[in-house]
């Protein structure tokens, strides 16, 4: 969500700019939590794994790790596809060849971040072993999403904990899903693409173009409203007039109801973000499999895999 919260961490009350919701409270319901939980369902993750990746009650988890204060991506706006605005009104203070440059830093971010996914997890099964190596899955300690690498299982996890809190992101920060409201289309208002189906620009099997008039929100801090203006009081196409972030989402039925931002509000553009971003994570971690069959081959690549979702590695045997 990418408005003003305050997160409680470290024992410090910290102001923050978050993306889809991250905790519980405060206009948030742990929206992206339950967007992971619900698209991969069926994916075959065991439940402290899934807990790991996607956060429970208290813990920010892989997915809410970009939210977290002491990780240093909160202000960055690859990771959350901030920046790439765009209006073409004369003057405007950026042109569509730079907000498509900060959209296609938000794509290579959710590429490269899957790409360190499947290289870590080539340690969980070394070469030419078809050993699962128990030092690298974490047991009794767990996993800590604070950008050090550790235990091959964690590195693993965090890396698609990046991808899928950018890939949520988008679906909620831009303007692919979305309908606008009646009237003028303006700064407030702007356009949308009205898509429903993930986006083939951010999937890393289809790697398709840009899509034309795509664009996401302003932001440059907090509060929103001293940020993202030009030619005096003239907005900038905000985050806040973008944004779909709160809103209702069961974790085994997707959305239930209208968000409650008002881009979010309108015309069913939260459940078309939710069912979008939900739907992108799945295909994303098929890719993910599929990847480490085709990078380790089959039998290791399955191996590997397997102590990915399970809780136990044990259970792979």
């Amino acid at each position: 969500m990418r408005r003003a919260a305050v997160v409680a961490f470290g024992g410090l009350l910290l102001p923050a700019a978050l993306a889809f919701g991250t905790i519980e409270g405060l206009g948030q319901s742990s929206e992206h939590e339950k967007i992971t939980r619900f698209g991969l369902k069926d994916a075959g993750i065991g439940p402290d794994t899934m807990d790991a990746l996607a956060g429970e009650r208290g813990a920010f988890g892989a997915v809410g790790a970009p939210d977290r204060p002491d990780r240093g991506l909160m202000s960055n706006q690859a990771a959350h596809c901030d920046g790439g605005d765009f209006l073409g009104a004369p003057g405007y203070p950026q042109s569509a060849a730079e907000a498509e440059a900060k959209l296609t830093a938000c794509r290579d971010f959710i590429f490269a971040a899957l790409d360190q996914a499947v290289v870590a997890a080539g340690r969980i099964v070394p070469e030419r072993t078809l050993t699962i190596m128990d030092r690298e899955i974490p047991e009794h300690i767990p996993c800590i999403f604070d950008g050090s690498s550790g235990r091959a299982k964690c590195d693993v996890l965090e890396a698609l904990g990046l991808a899928l809190h950018a890939s949520e992101d988008f679906y909620a920060h831009t303007n692919w899903v979305d309908r606008p409201a009646p009237g003028a289309l303006t700064a407030d208002n702007p356009a949308g693409l009205d898509q429903s189906a993930p986006a083939p620009f951010i999937d890393p099997a289809a790697k398709g173009a840009f899509p034309k008039g795509l664009i996401s929100g302003c932001y440059e801090g907090f509060p929103e409203s001293r940020y993202c203006t030009y030619n005096g009081d003239w907005a900038r196409v905000k985050h806040a007039a973008l944004n779909k972030d709160d809103g209702p989402v069961d974790p085994a039925r997707g959305a239930t109801g209208p968000g409650t931002t008002p881009r979010g509000a309108t015309g069913g553009n939260f459940e078309r973000a939710v069912t979008a971003a939900a739907a992108d994570a799945r295909a994303k971690w098929a890719w993910f499999e599929a990847e480490l069959t085709r990078v380790y081959g089959p039998e290791r690549g399955v191996l590997i895999a397997c102590a990915v979702r399970k809780d136990d590695p044990g259970d792979c045997e």
